[in-house]
């Protein structure tokens, strides 16, 4: 179908304000540390704001949609619960701790740490391992957002993903980190704008409020269980594991709104905001998707589902605010990795590569061109996601098997209960966790969980194993402990 002129009229302005932000964001760049971490100087809301922003994106309305099509309620239990749990529960360590190593280490990435914790050997193979996997994630979604647009509009999948990546390409360039957090600002509104329309469209719909509970007697008996096979407890309990990793840091891009805040307190406040984000607003978020086998009974293409959904119940002159709102889903997040991986790429891949960029005169220049280059290798893989298993398939299967690996050493780095875990315990941990994920790829076929699971679970051990098997901490790691213990309230960069 074709888009009502208001509908046009409103997604143009939507990405026009982005452009807009970004130009504007490039004169409060002055150096590189406004560039990635907003020179330290985050408030806690619009910390907490760009951190939840950040943590999910249009494939929410695609790969997610789908779950809660075919599966009903698991899709909060494995998703949204376990991540706003994980999210508070940490509120009063893993942000404090990044504060403090900006403070204390003049980190910009988070990975910088990483050098005097382990080894260059360690951090080179933790930032390669991260930047290879970030292509595919980011590429995700943008895939995500291309399936929507075509189903929506009918607008053909590589437009809508090269017009979505070029227009956060040039924001993201241009602006930075303050451009990405000003425009997470203006994408949290327009989402939770999208998002309550599209709610109370779908209640008056189903004839009223009382449809909230009754839904659930129509819909098929298994849509109401926990947790239904392939998504058992224990998926969940495994995805709870990686979403701990992630949200507190194991995905960059959210280590660095807690890195770019401005106090220790100020991070907990934003990390516990983020947290009660997660746990409420999903509700709202998926009760259309949960809702769409009544509406839309026997689609053979549930990730779809949410387009067919906007098409059916959305007047014309309103799917352009809704549409918008899956723009600013996946721009949030797409934006906020782009800028991370591009500090990692900056401050720990290309010093290390060329001599001549350790003490870069033109740094923020470097920034501008690597955020440029990685943002195109993340646009090729999404024209290309059918290849890597479709949507669900990058995210699940890739990122989040993956991801625990690469995180372990960065997150569990951060406790001093862990201290004797060395380079050693690092590099071979991950290793095991890589080759756990090829031979499961290849042997099977095993449950979701053991898929997901299993190379995380690996890592973990091997880490705990082979660094308590060292009888002592070095001296520098001993000290870092000691300083990410130590309250630095008082600014001293």
């Amino acid at each position: 179908m074709a888009l009502d002129t208001t509908d046009l009229v409103v997604i143009i302005l939507f990405f026009a304000s982005m452009l807009v932000i970004g130009i504007l964001s490039y004169f409060k760049s002055r150096n590189s540390e406004d560039y990635f971490v907003a020179g330290g100087k985050l408030p806690w809301w619009l910390a907490g704001i760009s951190h939840h922003v950040s943590g999910h994106s249009g494939a929410v309305f695609v790969a997610y949609a789908a779950v809660a099509y075919t599966h009903g309620f698991t899709m909060y239990m494995w998703w949204a619960l376990p991540v706003g749990v994980a999210i508070v529960a940490s509120a009063h360590f893993f942000p404090v701790y990044w504060v403090r190593l900006r403070k204390n280490f003049h980190v910009q990435s988070p990975l910088e740490y990483l050098k005097a914790r382990y080894n260059l050997a360690t951090q080179q193979i933790i930032a390669w391992a991260g930047v290879i996997l970030k292509i595919f994630d980011v590429g995700a979604k943008w895939a995500a957002i291309g399936i929507l647009l075509h189903v929506v509009a009918g607008i053909p999948m590589a437009t809508g993903i090269l017009v979505s990546g070029c227009v956060t390409l040039i924001y993201v360039t241009f602006g930075g980190l303050w451009g990405v957090i000003i425009t997470d600002l203006i994408q949290f509104i327009v989402q939770v704008l999208g998002g309550i329309v599209m709610f109370v469209l779908v209640v008056q719909y189903l004839g009223g409020w009382d449809s909230i509970l009754e839904i659930w007697k129509e819909l098929p008996p298994a849509h109401s269980q926990l947790f239904p096979e392939p998504y058992t407890a224990g998926f969940v309990i495994i995805m709870f594991f990686l979403y701990f990793l992630s949200y507190n840091g194991g995905s960059w891009s959210l280590a660095t709104r807690y890195i770019s805040s401005s106090s220790e307190k100020e991070a907990s406040k934003a990390a516990r905001l983020s947290g009660i984000l997660y746990l409420i607003w999903p509700l709202i978020l998926f009760f259309p998707m949960w809702a769409a086998p009544i509406i839309l009974p026997g689609l053979s293409q549930p990730n779809e589902s949410y387009g067919w959904l906007m098409l059916k119940i959305l007047p014309q002159g309103i799917i352009g605010l809704v549409i918008a709102s899956l723009f600013a889903a996946t721009m949030g997040m797409t934006s906020s990795d782009v800028n991370t991986v591009a500090a990692v790429i900056t401050r720990d891949i290309l010093p290390v590569i060329s001599p001549k960029l350790r003490d870069d005169k033109s740094s923020l220049r470097t920034a501008r061109i690597t955020t440029f280059i990685f943002t195109l290798a993340t646009l090729v893989i999404a024209l290309n996601y059918e290849r890597f298993g479709g949507v669900l398939g990058l995210i699940v299967n890739w990122f989040a098997a993956l991801l625990g690996p690469t995180a372990m050493p960065l997150i569990l780095g951060l406790i001093p209960m862990f201290k004797r875990c060395n380079a050693a315990a690092a590099i071979a941990s991950i290793a095991a966790g890589l080759l756990t994920f090829i031979i499961t790829k290849n042997i099977g076929p095993h449950s979701l969980a053991i898929d997901v699971g299993l190379p995380s679970i690996i890592s973990a051990i091997v880490f705990i194993c082979v660094g308590f098997a060292n009888k002592t901490a070095s001296p520098v790691v001993t000290n870092m402990m000691a300083s990410l213990k130590k309250s630095t309230q008082v600014n001293t960069h």
